[in-house]
This record gives C-alpha cells, sequence and structure tokens, in this order.
C-alpha cells in the first residue's frame, strides 16, 4: 500500500480515536465492523475530503507578547516565528508593553482571519482566560502567570526544582545566612520559585525569615535597590539568590557599592540564563530556562489542536538546569 495511503489511515484514525485496522476494515467494507463505528469513520473520511478539495490557505497564529522583547521575551518569540515558518503558518505578532491593554481575549473568536493564538504570560485573570476556551477559540499559553485553568493547554518551565537546585548549590558551598530576592506576590513563577527555595533552606535546617525576604518586580533596579536592604542587615548575608538574572546584576551593583567582593564576601545567583549572565564581571550562577523549547513546544501544542486533536499533554513543564559560573564560591 502506497506511503500516503497508510499516513491517511492514520489520520482518520487519530481523528476517531478508532485503530488503523478498523479503519481499514471500514474502507474496505468488511462486516464485522460496528455500525456507529463505520459512520464515525465515513464522516471522518467525508472530512478529509472536503478538506482536500478547499482551496489551500496558510493558517494564521496570532502571537501575544505584551511586554518589550528583551532577551527572555525576544528569545521565546524568536523560537515561536521559527517554528510556524517551518510548518508553513503565517504570524500575527502583538508585542509590547501597550499590549497589556488591549481587549484582546475578548475579540480573538470574532477574528475570521486568526485560526489559533499563543499568549505568552498573560496579565489576564484565569477566568477570562477560561471565557476564550469556551468559545472553542484554540490557544496555548506559554509561561502562565497564575495556574492555568485544567483544560487549557500550557507550557512553562519547572521553577520550582530549578529554585530548588540554585539554593541547594549555595548550601553545598557552606552558606547559611541566605537572603532571597523574590518575584511578585501572587505570580506563578515566583511562587513556585520561593517555594523551592523554601524547601532547599527547610532540608539543610535553614529557616528563611522575613526580613532575609523582598518581594520585587523583576527589575536590574529593584534588585538594587533590595539588594541594599539585605546587605545591611546585621549579621551580614553571605549569599542572595535572586528571582531572575535581571535581579542579580542589580545585586553585583549593590554589592560593588559596599566594597564587597563577588564571590569571595557574598555569593549571587540569579535564574533564566540570559545572555547577560555570561557578560557579568564574576559571570552568574544562574539556572537556564528552556525559553526555545518553550516556543516550539507552545506551537506543536497549537498545531494539535488545529488539526482537531487533543494535546498530548495539557500542563508541560521543561526541565531546568542549574549553571554554574563565577559568581557564587565557597563560604
Amino acid at each position: 500500500m502506497p506511503d500516503n495511503r497508510r499516513a491517511s489511515l492514520r489520520d482518520i484514525a487519530a481523528e476517531t480515536g478508532v485503530s488503523v485496522a478498523t479503519v481499514s476494515r471500514v474502507l474496505n467494507d468488511r462486516v464485522n465492523v460496528a455500525p456507529r463505528t463505520r459512520d464515525l469513520v465515513l464522516q471522518a473520511v467525508e472530512r478529509h475530503k472536503q478538506r482536500a478539495t478547499q482551496p489551500s490557505r496558510p493558517r494564521t497564529v496570532y502571537v501575544r507578547c505584551p511586554y518589550v522583547l528583551t532577551d527572555y521575551f525576544g528569545v521565546i518569540v524568536s523560537s515561536i516565528a521559527e517554528t510556524l515558518k517551518l510548518h508553513g503558518l503565517r504570524l500575527v505578532l502583538d508585542a509590547g508593553e501597550s499590549a497589556q491593554d488591549s481587549d484582546a481575549l475578548t475579540v480573538l473568536p470574532s477574528q475570521d482571519d486568526i485560526n489559533g493564538a499563543i499568549l505568552i504570560l498573560p496579565p489576564e485573570a484565569g477566568d477570562q482566560l477560561v471565557t476564550l476556551s469556551h468559545t472553542g477559540f484554540p490557544f496555548v499559553v506559554v509561561d502562565p502567570r497564575t495556574p492555568p485553568p485544567p483544560d487549557i493547554a500550557a507550557v512553562s518551565a519547572a521553577h520550582f526544582s530549578g529554585a530548588r537546585a540554585v539554593a541547594d548549590h549555595l548550601i553545598g558551598l557552606g552558606h547559611r545566612d541566605i537572603g532571597v530576592i523574590a518575584g511578585p506576590d501572587e505570580w506563578l513563577a515566583g511562587d513556585a520559585r520561593l517555594a523551592g527555595h523554601r524547601a532547599a533552606l527547610a532540608q539543610a535546617g535553614i529557616l528563611l525569615t522575613p526580613e532575609r525576604l523582598r518581594h520585587i518586580e523583576p527589575t536590574t533596579a529593584a534588585g538594587r535597590s533590595a539588594a541594599a536592604s539585605l546587605l545591611d542587615l546585621s549579621p551580614r548575608l553571605t549569599a542572595i539568590v535572586c528571582f531572575n538574572d535581571k535581579v542579580a546584576v542589580g545585586t553585583l551593583q549593590a554589592a560593588r557599592e559596599r566594597g564587597l567582593r563577588v564571590p569571595e564576601d557574598l555569593s549571587v545567583a540569579g535564574f533564566d540564563d540570559i545572555d547577560l549572565s555570561e557578560a557579568t564581571d564574576p559571570a552568574l550562577t544562574t539556572v537556564r530556562q528552556p525559553l526555545q523549547e518553550m516556543g516550539r513546544i507552545a506551537v506543536t501544542q497549537l498545531m494539535r489542536v488545529l488539526d482537531g486533536h487533543q494535546p498530548e499533554a495539557l500542563h508541560i513543564e521543561l526541565a531546568t538546569t542549574l549553571v554554574v559560573r563565577d559568581s557564587t564560591a565557597a563560604h
């Protein structure tokens, strides 16, 4: 049997949820097939015929990233764009902080020229995503800000295990006076990373007291300010673990202003492993997020939905990797 016939059988089997052998029996008019199953397969075959006779038009995917396309978001968006192009899909990009005020989620279902969407760290509340899902409009969330609703496809990094690994690294170096500069409250990545730090510290018998914890917006300036207040504590901290690499850069600045050497006097660790982490002096110990893979998997998930299939898994967490550089040392 030609390869294209076998591929067609697999497509129909996947769409109807029956075996390839059952599809073959129906197409060869065998009698040992239940009437309901036969009808299901024949209807799927008819749909495939109709699609084949319709003029082909490239499907269009709306990608929304309501943030400045810096290293972190830029890598994800670039990966999505490259993967969409590889599969022959068109891209409509809505990016920049001005996109945070748009009503994109409410108007998407009425956009006849948009076939699906990839939403990167959407600022909207979870119930707005549920409302969009109930319209039947296909979309995938990348790096959700809040816990994704059960029936919504989402891709993120394993924030908890990554944060635990970097805290374990500092504890293994002998640090006990450790400060944490965490992300905003009620932000999924921030909550998961803080939980990972707490788990590692608790296992080592170290209590993360409130005065050693800061919640901030994850910027270099905010990191510098938070680190300054932590470094004024007594006894002085020997290590600070930061929400992301930008916060870690601010921490390096605060340490330098106080005449502290990194890593001799203070160990500093970040998260994300953006390009900046290798350009600092010293280079940052950090946690690498698989940003490119997140973009590629988001496209793969969306394509399955567009093709009429359920995603293989609704909530995917991709493994992170601890990257040890020169900003951490034994105490």
